[in-house]
């Protein structure tokens, strides 16, 4: 059994504490949270140990949970990769490229298992999804969030949009030829809608928006590909996938046929609503990052994959702050 504990016991730490307390492959040792009042209470709701100091956490455990504010997570994990824990932190790995790139060599060097919490990979729909998308050549998402404080500090690339980027780069095997991107603060002192485009040397195409300021949630990613249309929507669960195939001998009366045209055929449309399994991505993320520990195999989203989604995010920030200087002038 792992010993783990976790740093960051706000929001979203409180629902690690509780997962961690229900999968059985790790020992919850006790939590760290930098308000000490806030610690309290959290350690009597959910009867959990809250230590003093991070230092303290870390002599106890083999593993450990990051879950504090992004402009901590490097100090977090280069003080837990230095006493040789594995760790689990959460998306964006870091706050910045050079901290990604430290992280990697310390772990490297360390030789400990790191996983980077983009739990979208986990989500039931995108899952059931996966077996369908095979060379997309044009992908759209949309990623819209109704107005919340919490995560206004970054621009909305990193708040929202990174998501959705570590999908895109998960799925496309090819290599990024060129960025373009532009984006409005409209609430916040960084961005708060952005939308880029982002071109692969293998001709694929894919346009990103995100929006935090939206009058509804949204989560749909659209995947097209040859003879196939995959659509994703990571908030309801659901998947709705559309493919075409040559029709040989007689068709079905009641199919949905396509007539290409002369001499070159037809097509049939097959409509498919792949089984969505229920699960909670939250926990399933936090029990690979244990089987990578136990199997000492590489986690399903490992610091190269944090490093890479967080690259591109700053690469699409740096392309907003030149449409800005270009629209100011």
């Amino acid at each position: 059994m792992i010993k783990i504990g976790v740093l960051g016991a706000g929001h979203l730490g409180k629902i690690h504490i509780r997962l961690l307390k229900e999968i059985d492959k790790f020992q919850l040792i006790g939590f760290y949270d930098a308000n000490p009042e806030a610690a309290k209470v959290v350690e009597s709701e959910l009867g959990v140990k809250s230590y003093a100091s991070i230092d303290e956490l870390l002599n106890e455990v083999d593993a450990v949970d990051i879950v504090t504010p992004t402009i901590t997570h490097y100090d977090c994990a280069s003080k837990a990769i230095k006493k040789s824990k594995h760790i689990f932190i959460e998306k964006p790995v870091t706050n910045t490229i050079e901290e990604a790139k430290s992280v990697m060599g310390l772990a490297k060097e360390a030789n400990v298992k790191v996983q980077v919490g983009h739990v979208e990979r986990f989500n039931p729909a995108f899952i059931a999804a996966q077996p369908y998308c095979s060379g997309p050549m044009f992908i759209e998402t949309h990623r819209l969030a109704q107005f919340n404080p919490r995560g206004t500090d970054v621009s909305v690339v990193l708040d929202l949009m990174i998501h959705d980027i570590d999908i895109i780069l998960s799925v496309v095997k090819s290599n990024i030829k060129r960025i373009s991107a532009s984006g409005v603060a409209v609430v916040s002192e960084s961005p708060d809608i952005s939308n880029a485009r982002i071109e692969f040397d293998n001709g694929c195409v894919a346009n990103l928006t995100a929006s935090r300021i939206s009058m509804k949630n949204m989560r749909k990613s659209r995947f097209f590909q040859k003879d196939a249309y995959i659509s994703v929507d990571f908030l309801d669960k659901k998947v709705d996938v559309i493919r075409l195939k040559n029709v040989e001998g007689e068709a079905d009366p009641l199919a949905v046929i396509i007539e290409l045209g002369k001499d070159k055929g037809s097509k049939q449309i097959y409509f498919e609503n792949p089984t969505i399994l229920p699960t909670n991505a939250i926990k399933m993320e936090l029990e690979t990052f244990a089987d990578s520990i136990i199997s000492n195999t590489t986690p399903l989203v490992s610091i190269d994959d944090g490093y890479k989604a967080l690259d591109v995010a700053y690469k699409i920030i740096d392309k907003m702050k030149v449409t800005s200087n270009f629209v100011n002038e």
